[in-house]
């Protein structure tokens, strides 16, 4: 097997059939996923990732897919596109907005399709204390894992940013997180039978108390939404590089990858990107 020179990890929320905010369209999903099949990637589960990390091989075009929060959309639009072209994500759940009951239908079914808001609708509905009306339940989370399509890892339980609540107060944000913590690791182990040592930051904060509370609590592969650099053997698995996808077609999608991969000018180009950006600020 010849070596991947790197891994891009792809971000999603979204994947409803109308365009907004963090959000990408069924067709435009079904588009970029049509088009890891046909140039013949890999999607990594996140154990081959990791492995990668620690020095092992993968095939040379690999890809991690990723997303995050874990809503109804996910079940319903996400999961049959994934099964169709024989992709596998990675979902780090925010384990306190899962609910119970029933799966509801997923697109190509018989019937009307359960409504899948905006980003901006859920986070009301969510902030409302009607979480169920927009994020998964557990029976859809268990579907979509014996499918083969999703894995699930810790997004945390409540999603806060505890370093917002508590303010100066380092010692009550750091217990804030650790309980945060292990209630997401205990709902994942509980439901699920395992938590894992991957972990993804809510709203992609991170600072060096939040990086050593998660380290004590047996998280080792920390995600991030920085994506100005390379994932590659060797690097350290406590920050991991996103790219954020949007409702790009394949002639948006394609370059975005040839970037994250290429040996020789990728560094220089995701460098000059996060220049770009600082310069912005």
């Amino acid at each position: 097997m010849s070596n991947a020179y790197s891994v891009p990890v792809l971000m999603y929320h979204h994947v409803v059939p109308a365009h907004g905010r963090i959000s990408v369209t069924t067709r435009r999903f079904a588009q970029q996923m049509a088009g890891l099949a046909r140039a013949g990637y890999t999607s990594l589960t996140a154990a081959q990732f990791a492995g990668y990390l620690a020095g092992e091989p993968v095939p040379r075009k690999s890809v991690l897919i990723t997303f995050d929060d874990g809503y109804l959309d996910n079940w319903v639009h996400a999961h049959p596109i994934l099964k169709h072209y024989g992709m596998h994500a990675v979902l780090f759940l925010v384990t306190g907005w899962i609910g119970n009951g029933p799966v509801r239908p997923q697109a190509g079914q018989d019937g009307p399709l359960p409504d899948t808001p905006d980003h901006a609708a859920c986070s009301r509905l969510i902030a409302g204390g009607r979480p169920d009306a927009v994020m998964l339940r557990w029976s859809e989370v268990q579907a979509m894992q014996a499918d083969g399509t999703f894995e699930f890892h810790s997004h945390t339980h409540t999603h806060i940013r505890w370093d917002k609540r508590h303010g100066e107060d380092a010692a009550a944000k750091r217990a804030s997180l650790a309980q945060d913590l292990a209630d997401s690791r205990q709902a994942l182990a509980e439901r699920l039978g395992t938590a894992s040592d991957h972990l993804c930051w809510p709203q992609g904060y991170f600072d060096a108390d939040y990086v050593d509370v998660a380290q004590a609590a047996g998280f080792r592969h920390l995600y991030t939404t920085d994506a100005f650099g390379q994932n590659r053997p060797g690097n350290p698995p406590r920050h991991i590089y996103r790219m954020s996808m949007r409702n790009g077609d394949l002639g948006w999608f394609n370059p975005r990858l040839w970037w994250a991969r290429n040996a020789l000018l990728g560094p220089h180009y995701l460098a000059w990107r996060a220049w770009k950006r600082s310069r912005r600020k």
